[in-house]
């Protein structure tokens, strides 16, 4: 079973109490965490891509979360589900595609909405420099412990409201998959790839064709921005194959 990720599901901001090891910086404040003895068994799973395997660790059985009191407490409340918690088709696709472009060393990324981080981590195999973000603070201690079971120790991590993002954002490759199952995320959405993206850079989003797409696209062109589209197929070897839409996006000239 996976979560519902549709565009009725709303995160909201909600504070639960810290979990020890990787945090984010602690001068932002008013991110979810999602309760750690709330996420059950983990396991760790090779994930192959173009070839490549990565180490991936999820928790085993995220629809139990649906079950957790405090989960049920936040959805009630705002609709809130840690989605993050699932390694969704659309990250395999842009881990694929991340795979496959020519790439400067060196060359900063952002990987918006990370979760369990398998793009961000392929960016790094790449040689980029990462900046894994996300809304829920215990996605950003999975993205950590990820990138580290890989062999990767430079990369950042970001708490993130697209809302409110830092005036100083700026990233010449921003990274993103599955970002559209909401409708009122859009409009942030695409505001903040605009104002994040630096002049000449790119940001690579990944679809699965969610009802969804079309406004996504009336977004990105109400903000001015170019783009252009390709059908992009990703799966486990052997196993069911999904198709989506790869978005190259940026600033018109």
């Amino acid at each position: 079973m996976r979560w519902p990720k549709t565009e009725t599901e709303r995160t909201i901001h909600l504070r639960f109490a810290p979990v020890p090891g990787d945090q984010p910086p602690k001068s932002q404040t008013g991110f979810p965490e999602t309760p750690w003895n709330s996420i059950g068994p983990l396991v760790k799973e090779n994930v192959i891509i173009a070839g490549r395997a990565f180490v991936i660790e999820r928790p085993s059985r995220s629809d139990h979360l649906l079950d957790d009191s405090s989960v049920q407490a936040a959805f009630s409340a705002d609709e809130y589900l840690p989605y993050w918690t699932d390694l969704w088709p659309a990250a395999r696709m842009l881990a694929k595609v991340i795979l496959r472009e020519p790439w400067t060393p060196g060359l900063k990324a952002l990987e918006l909405g990370c979760g369990l981080a398998l793009p961000g981590i392929a960016a790094l195999s790449q040689g980029l420099r990462v900046t894994f973000a996300d809304y829920d603070r215990t996605a950003l201690r999975f993205a950590a412990k990820n990138a580290r079971a890989n062999h990767f120790q430079d990369f950042d991590l970001l708490p993130l409201d697209w809302r409110y993002p830092p005036d100083d954002l700026a990233f010449p490759v921003i990274l993103a998959s599955d970002l559209a199952y909401e409708l009122r995320n859009l409009a942030p959405l695409a505001a903040l790839i605009k104002k994040a993206l630096t002049p000449g850079g790119i940001c690579l989003l990944t679809d699965p064709d969610r009802p969804l797409a079309p406004r996504l696209r009336e977004e990105l062109t109400f903000e001015g921005l170019k783009f252009t589209t390709e059908v992009v197929r990703a799966g486990e070897p052997g196993g069911q194959r999904t198709k989506g839409t790869l978005y190259r996006i940026g600033h018109a000239r």
